[in-house]
């Protein structure tokens, strides 16, 4: 069965569409920024845009199909690029100092939609982790 099937509360289609437009804006923002927009003065762009683009395209089949699991984990992949733009932040002026700022406010919204997406829509399919205190090997060897 999937996801998307089963019937969705108005607040986790939100959060959906909260992280795939953040998705989104990554994944169209980095290669704008490393080949056009502001290309590195130092090294190869090609390379820069492997090593900033290539994570992006792990989750995107999730992204695109709602898959509550891929918006969970798609959450560690999205800190590099709030640990990114936050460095050119402090480091950075001018153009790339403003794609910093949307490389975060893209990077920010993925991240609130992934998180509350994936524990809504976990709840709604009944996917849960079992607590620590409910787990039968524990309370055996205990």
């Amino acid at each position: 069965m999937n996801d998307m099937t089963m019937a969705m509360a108005p607040s986790t289609r939100l959060y959906l569409w909260l992280g795939r437009i953040g998705f989104t804006g990554l994944f169209l923002l980095i290669p704008a920024w490393v080949l056009w927009l502001a290309p590195p003065e130092l090294g190869s762009a090609k390379v820069l845009l492997a090593l900033l683009w290539a994570p992006l395209w792990l989750p995107l089949r999730g992204m695109i199909t709602g898959k509550a699991y891929t918006f969970a984990w798609a959450n560690f992949i999205v800190m590099l690029y709030m640990i990114h733009s936050l460095t050119h932040l402090w480091v950075s002026s001018g153009t790339e100092f403003w794609l910093a700022l949307l490389e975060l406010l893209f990077s920010a919204m993925m991240f609130v939609g992934c998180t509350y997406y994936a524990r809504n829509r976990g709840k709604e399919l009944g996917l849960k982790i079992p607590k620590l205190k409910d787990d039968p090997i524990r309370t055996i060897n205990d």
